[in-house]
């Protein structure tokens, strides 16, 4: 009942659109607009609306629309073009940032969670106690190419600005904390001098 009365006002309201513009032979959009916004807005077409919302077979369809939405993406994804599209879309280095930046935070929580999780430390812990994998590890690391890659990482860490401030940081400090303590030796030398 209240779904025929709203589909009547705007029926109603697009056709007095349509005729008072008659000269034009097209209808105004805008005033056909502001009015369908004005009378959404006053206190019986809230509740016209709030009414619609509250009624089961309406929400229903939204829920299912809902997962019709999801099967699409997941199928759009799945698919042998999705694959393309985000095979390609990661090996531009600007999408590939800005995605992990997008996906950050969320990383962050899953893998702190996963640390958490006994029976995924377990499973760390089988994986670093197998003997394969230990003997995999020790012959990887005495790899020429692990150590250029550990070269490249260290060449690299040592030109970051973030890395030279701190080191910066960290010998102005020790360089203060050694004034402080050989100016604390001399004092106690003249101490001594002047006792004797």
């Amino acid at each position: 009942m209240k779904k025929g009365v709203i589909l009547l006002l705007v029926c109603s309201l697009l056709l007095a659109a349509c005729g008072g513009n008659s000269e034009a032979g097209q209808p105004d959009y805008e005033q056909t607009k502001n009015m369908m916004v004005d009378l959404l807005k006053t206190d019986e077409g809230k509740k016209a609306v709030r009414d619609i919302m509250s009624e089961e077979e309406f929400r229903q369809q939204m829920i299912m629309d809902q997962a019709v939405v999801k099967d699409t993406i997941q199928s759009t994804l799945t698919s042998d073009k999705g694959q393309d599209f985000w095979k390609k879309s990661l090996e531009d280095p600007k999408f590939a940032e800005s995605m992990a930046k997008s996906m950050k935070q969320q990383h962050e929580e899953l893998m702190k969670s996963l640390m958490k999780d006994p029976e995924y430390q377990g499973m760390l812990m089988d994986i670093w106690k197998d003997p394969a994998f230990q003997k995999d590890v020790a012959e990887s690391m005495k790899s020429k190419e692990f150590r250029e890659q550990m070269r490249e990482v260290v060449t690299d860490t040592l030109e970051s600005p973030l890395y030279k401030a701190k080191i910066e940081e960290i010998v102005k400090k020790t360089a203060s904390e050694k004034k402080e303590q050989q100016g604390g030796g001399e004092g106690k030398k003249q101490e001594g001098g002047e006792g004797s």
